[in-house]
């Protein structure tokens, strides 16, 4: 049965704690991963119905720091399902209770694998997008796949067709 991102969509709401803090007083960014890593593990588990395990996460830029005190809210939505496999959107907002400021901190994706009671990989729902922000993500998720596959060493780059697309324009009649 298909589901639409916002059946399995969660924010993940933490109060940043000195023990969350580098030296300079800001949430440090391995904990951050770990709080986007349960986040978007949350929203793949909700769209299939199965225990997930994460098989990659994308780039992650840090855009401006979370510092101590301040909240932090990790929103996760599926972007696109594969056979067996889902891509997880995060963004990542800081929340400054003493400015009454709400801020953009990051985003990333993750993707995760669907695994059955045998811990094998299994099936997951189809995922229809429904708002133009979901189809710009779902569209481009197949590009961003490939790309994490050719690095993984598990596609070769000429099999690539979504990113040669990006690259390679084919003139009619040649």
């Amino acid at each position: 049965m298909a589901k639409s991102p916002m059946d399995s969509q969660i924010t993940m709401t933490e109060l940043v704690l000195p023990n969350d803090t580098n030296v300079f007083g800001n949430l440090m960014g391995g904990r951050l991963m770990y709080w986007m890593d349960i986040a978007a593990a949350i929203c793949a588990t909700k769209h299939c119905n199965a225990q997930v395990v994460t098989a990659s996460v994308d780039n992650i830029s840090f855009e401006s720091a979370i510092e101590l005190g301040n909240v932090v809210h990790i929103e996760a939505k599926l972007s696109r399902a594969f056979s067996t496999s889902m891509e997880v959107h995060l963004k990542v907002w800081g929340e400054s209770f003493k400015n009454q400021e709400r801020y953009k901190s990051n985003e990333a994706y993750y993707t995760f694998v669907a695994l059955d009671a045998n811990r094998k990989p299994t099936r997951v729902p189809e995922l229809v997008p429904g708002t133009d922000e979901e189809k710009r993500l779902f569209e481009g998720a197949l590009r961003r796949r490939q790309l994490r596959l050719i690095l993984g060493g598990k596609m070769r780059p000429e099999d690539a067709d979504e990113l040669k697309a990006l690259f390679i324009q084919v003139r009619p009649g040649l």
